[in-house]
């Protein structure tokens, strides 16, 4: 067993040295479990078992009756500060996830994402963030983003039923809710987003998510929560975002603070 254990290491290491220097591609396909049976002179199922701790370490994928291939990384770029500039979605029509898109130099089409609505009882973290006592209502939007047919990440978002009953986001049309998306629509209820807080986790997947997003084993997500205030204060939408981990660059740019000088 542990001469098993350790040949499998070693066929683990080298795939994956093959892989960190780009001898092996994005999307190139691994040697068969056969063949590196033959190269290492072990049993397939030594071989085996070294693919099986890079699948669930997230580095190849596998096709069912096509092989194990090394995980695509596509550069797209989920924008930080940028994506939310007014100048895109008051003024124009690009609602963050096409402002990734142009970013990153990918086609999109508005139905590439899909909702569903519903008024709920907020759940605790939902009531807290909108200063609203436990349970009361809320609408929720449930978005699911895809580029080319793949889903690369979920958003959910909560709304006060003041602020956006009888507006377009409570439509369910694909794509976003009218010119500007979301934003544009509160701005034209006179809640003009000023200030968004956003807050990462990384960790592993549910199962509904690995469903959800087509997950291979071993992908991780980021999740997100994001808040989004008047220049007043008022919260107008808290949103959950799930993110295939592999499938995005998070890319942000801004001004270095400098509190000292502010100060004085």
């Amino acid at each position: 067993m542990t001469s098993r254990r350790g040949a499998s290491e070693r066929i683990r290491a080298d795939l994956r040295a093959d892989i960190e220097s780009g001898r092996l591609e994005p999307g190139a396909a691994l040697p068969s479990t056969a063949e590196l049976a033959r190269r290492y002179k072990v049993a397939a199922e030594t071989a085996r078992l070294a693919v099986t701790k890079l699948k669930e370490e997230g580095l190849v994928v596998g096709r069912t009756g096509a092989g194990v291939y090394v995980r695509p990384r596509p550069p797209l770029r989920r924008l930080g500060v940028d994506r939310y500039d007014k100048a895109k979605w008051r003024d124009c029509d690009q609602v963050a996830f096409i402002a990734d898109r142009i970013a990153s130099g990918r086609t999109w089409e508005r139905n590439d994402q899909t909702q569903t609505v519903r008024r709920i009882p907020a759940p605790a973290r939902v009531s807290a963030a909108l200063g609203l006592p436990d349970e009361a209502d809320v609408y929720e939007r449930a978005r699911l983003v895809r580029e080319q047919g793949t889903p690369t990440h979920t958003l959910t978002s909560y709304y006060r039923p003041e602020h956006v009953e009888g507006t377009r986001l409570l439509e369910l049309t694909a794509g976003p809710a009218g010119p500007g998306g979301g934003f544009r629509v509160l701005y034209e209820q006179g809640l003009e987003i000023a200030h968004m807080t956003e807050e990462l986790q990384a960790r592993m997947p549910t199962p509904a998510e690995l469903e959800t997003l087509s997950l291979p084993s071993g992908e991780p997500v980021v999740e997100l929560h994001r808040t989004a205030r008047t220049a007043d204060g008022v919260v107008v939408e808290y949103a959950v975002g799930v993110h295939a981990a592999s499938r995005f660059t998070w890319s942000y740019s801004f001004e270095v603070p400098d509190s000292a000088r502010s100060a004085s």
